[in-house]
């Protein structure tokens, strides 16, 4: 999918991924029967790279909140979601992943046009990993910022693959 440079600002600081993988990250996030929370939200995975990622959420009328804005807690749900498969992108079998930590900075509302999220890793430990989320409009609102740390436990006998 082609979007306008500024609605995926962070993307080109990040290696692209080998074709299976971005294959493989792609047949994780498809709609599925129970879905998944992010499926059942609608997220859709539009593009992965080594330690980022860029997910879609199209608007929907069920996930706004009684003013008529895009409930926070969705917003959120898509911060703490874009950043899964930044986190497991240099590995060929899905780690462990546990949020220790998500911290969202709601900036803006989202009447009636889907959001953009943009999710990729600042810094990695051995199981410790800092990552950083940003939210847009359609339209290019920046809405939410997001930072999270989350624990991740690798596969066993998996090497990850480095930038």
């Amino acid at each position: 999918m082609s979007l306008a440079p500024d609605l995926a600002p962070h993307r080109d600081r990040f290696t692209a991924l080998p074709p299976e993988r971005v294959a493989r990250w792609l047949e994780i996030f498809p709609p599925r029967t129970p879905p998944t929370h992010p499926a059942a939200l609608g997220m859709r995975l539009e593009e992965v790279r080594l330690d980022y990622a860029r997910m879609r959420l199209p608007f929907r009328a069920d996930l706004i909140q009684p003013a008529g804005v895009v409930h926070g807690g969705v917003i959120a749900a898509l911060i703490d979601t874009v950043v899964v498969p930044a986190l497991a992108s240099p590995y060929d079998t899905f780690p462990g992943l546990l949020t220790i930590d998500l911290q969202v900075q709601y900036l803006g509302a989202v009447r009636g046009e889907d959001m953009i999220a943009e999710g990729w890793i600042v810094k990695r430990g051995r199981s410790i990993v800092f990552c950083r989320a940003e939210v847009l409009s359609a339209s290019g609102e920046l809405v939410a910022t997001g930072t999270l740390t989350y624990r991740v436990r690798p596969p066993q006998g998996d090497r990850p693959i480095s930038g």
